[in-house]
């Protein structure tokens, strides 16, 4: 999988204390990719769209702690 066109950003439910972060890519045709900010070369989640829009729709919902 070419990485190379992704374009990189900060989740919005990520938490602000010292790198705590999960960042998505959105940008590619047919795929979401996910990692993790800590280890950015420790391997990416691939979504398809409409899972990654259902688990997301599913997380907004949820009581967060």
């Amino acid at each position: 999988m070419e990485l190379t066109e992704a374009r990189w950003r900060t989740a919005t439910r990520s938490s602000n204390n010292g790198g705590d972060c999960v960042e998505v890519a959105d940008n590619l045709p047919g795929r979401v990719l996910v990692r993790d900010s800590k280890d950015r070369d420790g391997g990416t989640l691939r979504f398809a769209p409409a899972a990654w829009r259902d688990f997301v729709d599913l997380a907004r919902r949820r009581p967060h702690a």
